[in-house]
């Protein structure tokens, strides 16, 4: 079902799998338990706890590199490409890695073009998408040698367009379509039906795409959608594929034959807790009678499918109390650092570092912010916790770092890599003189 717009209580009550490991989970994310210890590969994550402090976001580079390997292999049956959605982990380590692998970047703005640069993703592997570029990002793209630009307005054309013209420098150019499908997911993350934000309506592709035809600099190479984020019914890609092979047609007929790639996007979906992913190759055995026999390369815009998975955050437990009827483990990680759960109602599983023995209950998992919407779960069957105990949430490598803030004057987390025996920390934790030295001139 998606992002469920269920809340954890309705979504986590019930006694089902008291004590038991989710299996599936730890295999998705490289899990294991070794006695009492969790392991993550090969690495004790109680280690990197000690060393790195909590709260720690955790980054499997080996899982990141199977998943990417799988997707590859799946799509091997047609020309593709697979471009990296940076806005679900912006990591550098992590972009390096993807980098290394062969994948483009998806970036939506000139901050993200600035990362997926110092990553080594080149240029010409990098799709500019994002329902508002600035002038500033539209002249950064250009001056980089972007591979492609998605283009989402008449407007945003006509700003492009003279840049390409003052710069005398030629672009190739997508349309990002709004095909008017509807996926089954959290409504804020629903990107492709009519009447929000994202994408050209149906009825006004062919009129930019004569423009773009008519401009010396200026090529459009591929008509693309994003349809929305943790979709785990094929249909939708299938409908807006055919839509788009409509529109590629449409153009055809009007002399417009330039294009040669439909980029669907990414949203494939994953497990947090019992959900069937959406595996790739029924994905492409969805959209291929649309492909078949059109000579057209398919780009697939992932971000949550390839990092998902990978990534962990640790937590300690700082207190327990009783209210209302009710258990509360209050713990050093909140809803600025992992803000997925009160933002949409999001499930992550949630397991101990430890194996402490002790029996389950019901308990809600809290954060130290002042909001009660500050939760990491509801309703949640755990061991009894204490004061002391460390807690991994899994599930959290998409839409975790990369939406936290410094709300409440809450430094960041630490973020750490692990390399198959090794870890290390890849982006330091912000220390309470990083929050004011912006400001203290």
């Amino acid at each position: 079902m998606g992002e469920s717009i269920l809340t954890e209580g309705q979504r986590g009550r019930g006694a089902e799998g008291l004590g038991a490991e989710p299996d599936l989970l730890f295999r998705d994310a490289g899990l294991s338990r070794r006695g009492a210890s969790l392991y993550l590969g090969d690495v004790r994550l109680g280690d990197i706890a000690d060393g790195a402090g909590t709260p720690t976001y955790v980054y499997s580079l080996d899982v990141i590199r199977a998943r990417y390997e799988a997707l590859k292999a799946a799509l091997a049956a047609v020309p593709h490409r697979i471009c990296f959605a940076v806005k679900a982990n912006g990591n550098l380590a992590v972009l390096r890695t993807l980098a290394r692998l062969g994948a483009g970047a998806d970036i939506v703005s000139g901050g993200e073009l600035k990362r997926a640069l110092a990553a080594g993703f080149p240029a010409e592997r990098i799709v500019f998408s994002g329902v508002g570029k600035t002038d500033a990002e539209l002249e950064a793209a250009v001056e980089a040698g972007v591979g492609h630009v998605h283009v989402e307005s008449a407007a945003e054309l006509g700003a492009l367009a003279a840049v390409v013209t003052r710069r005398g420098r030629p672009l190739r150019l997508g349309i990002r379509v709004n095909p008017d499908v509807t996926a089954d997911t959290h409504p804020y993350i629903a990107t492709g039906r009519g009447g929000i934000k994202f994408g050209v309506p149906f009825d006004q592709v062919l009129p930019l795409a004569r423009q773009m035809g008519a401009h010396r600099l200026l090529t459009l190479d591929t008509l693309a959608m994003h349809i929305g984020s943790q979709i785990l019914d094929p249909r939708p890609y299938s409908e807006g594929a055919r839509r788009l092979v409509q529109l590629v047609e449409t153009c055809a007929a009007e002399g417009i034959g330039s294009i040669t790639s439909l980029d669907l996007g990414g949203g494939l979906g994953i497990r947090y807790r019992d959900e069937t992913p959406l595996d790739p190759g029924t994905l492409l055995d969805a959209v291929f009678p649309a492909l078949q026999g059109r000579g057209l390369t398919l780009v697939l815009e992932p971000g949550r499918y390839l990092v998902g998975p990978a990534g962990l955050l640790l937590t300690e437990v700082l207190s327990r109390k009783h209210s209302g009827g009710k258990d509360l483990a209050v713990v050093d990680a909140g809803m600025n650092d992992l803000v997925r759960p009160s933002h949409y109602s999001a499930y992550h599983e949630i397991v101990e570092l430890e194996a402490s023995g002790r029996p389950a209950g019901v308990v809600d998992v809290v954060g130290p912010v002042c909001e009660t919407g500050d939760f990491l779960a509801l309703d949640r069957v755990l061991p009894a916790l204490e004061r002391g105990d460390r807690l991994a949430v899994l599930g959290a490598g998409a839409y975790g770092f990369v939406m936290s803030s410094n709300y409440n004057s809450r430094p960041r987390p630490a973020e750490v890599v692990v390399d198959g025996p090794h870890w290390k920390t890849a982006r330091p934790r912000e220390t309470l003189d990083d929050l004011l030295r912006p400001e203290d001139r």
